[in-house]
């Protein structure tokens, strides 16, 4: 008989050892079996119970509040928890109106509001895990300039959260976990409830904090930006924020820290910020677009982005591409453009404040008039 404290001492040290990354990797299992059923019954362990077992720690995290608070916990105690006032303060604005644009995507959302926190990490990067805990790193507030692009950020979190990304992943991710790692020295063993919570537990952290797969990272980045749209945050921060990653991988190889946002295996963030610049282009009627810095109306270049503070020319173009979509989905291109408080403005809309290196507010406004 396989002893529960050795199988519960195995399998953690596999979970501990384990990359960060959602998609993991898996030695071969005992045999060639047709399904997971078959491998299971091969080594000796009974289908129906472990998943019955799987189900139901998975449930206990994913829709009660008392597991919902246990996982919360242990998020906090694993990660610390930042008290700065200025980054809470900050995250609570986010999260109360995201947690609105959500609701008008999807209502469920009332059913199970989000547990969230700053944390002491210091790395770029934000996680949501089973039963809607969420976190995002003090890294983040540092790293990243400005609210619209963290606000991006979580609302792609925010997207894994509503899909339950990570509570659809563990059940057959631990069973994978059982076979390849248990088979030939657990024949006939009894999995003991407690192993399976720590293993649930440790694969709760490891999914969230490196996010999923290729898929529901496609579907957060397109369910974020559908939640951004229903706030008053710019949407094109959605673009920006990837460029920002773009930046930072270029001219050297990819950081611990830029890793940790976006596996090599999952869409390249220059991908990532085109799939966001078509979502805009299309919001805008097929009217506006950006690339290289460079923002273009009706196929006209519109205007040449400066660098500004810490932002690139690109970075900084799509938040004006941005402005610009919003104003043309709606129809505010039909107002003038004009010039208040040295804003550039579509009707009620603001486009673009100058920075040193632009041109004059009034030039382009011009411009504005002569292409919208």
């Amino acid at each position: 008989m396989f002893k529960f404290r050795s199988l519960k001492k195995k399998v953690l040290a596999i979970c501990a050892a384990a990359a960060v990354g959602f998609s993991l990797t898996f030695g071969a299992p005992a045999t060639a079996s047709a399904s997971l059923t078959e491998d299971l019954i091969v080594i000796g362990i009974n289908s129906a119970a472990l998943s019955s077992q799987v189900n139901s720690q998975i449930k206990h995290f994913n829709e009660t509040e008392a597991g919902r608070q246990e996982l919360y916990g242990e998020f906090q105690k694993k990660y610390g928890v930042n008290e700065d006032p200025t980054y809470n303060a900050m995250l609570d604005r986010i999260m109360a109106n995201l947690t609105k644009g959500v609701a008008a995507v999807d209502p469920t959302i009332k059913e199970k509001p989000y547990k969230y926190f700053v944390s002491n990490d210091e790395t770029l990067n934000a996680a949501c895990s089973m039963g809607h805990v969420m976190m995002v790193n003090v890294g983040t507030f540092k790293l990243v300039p400005n609210e619209d692009e963290i606000a991006a950020i979580v609302g792609h979190e925010m997207g894994h959260g509503q899909k339950d990304h990570v509570a659809k992943g563990n059940k057959k991710v631990v069973t994978k976990y059982i076979i390849a790692n248990v088979a030939g020295a657990a024949a006939g063993a009894t999995i003991g409830g407690g192993a399976i919570t720590s293993v649930i537990t440790q694969l709760a952290f490891n999914h969230s904090v490196a996010h999923g797969t290729k898929k529901q990272e496609t579907e957060a980045d397109a369910l974020g930006f559908d939640y951004m749209l229903k706030t008053n945050y710019n949407p094109g921060a959605c673009a920006a924020i990837m460029q920002r990653f773009v930046d930072m991988e270029k001219g050297h190889k990819r950081s611990a820290i830029e890793k940790f946002f976006n596996p090599s295996d999952h869409p390249d963030s220059d991908k990532r910020r085109d799939a966001y610049v078509k979502k805009l282009y299309e919001y805008s009627g097929k009217k506006v677009t950006a690339e290289n810095g460079i923002v273009t109306i009706n196929k006209k270049n519109f205007i040449k982005v400066a660098p500004a503070g810490d932002m690139s020319s690109a970075e900084r173009s799509y938040f004006i591409l941005g402005n610009l979509a919003v104003a043309y989905h709606n129809g505010l291109n039909k107002q003038e453009a004009t010039v208040q408080n040295g804003i550039v403005m579509l009707g009620n809309q603001p486009i673009i404040e100058p920075a040193e290196g632009d041109e004059d507010a009034y030039t382009i406004a011009e411009r504005l008039n002569s292409i919208k």
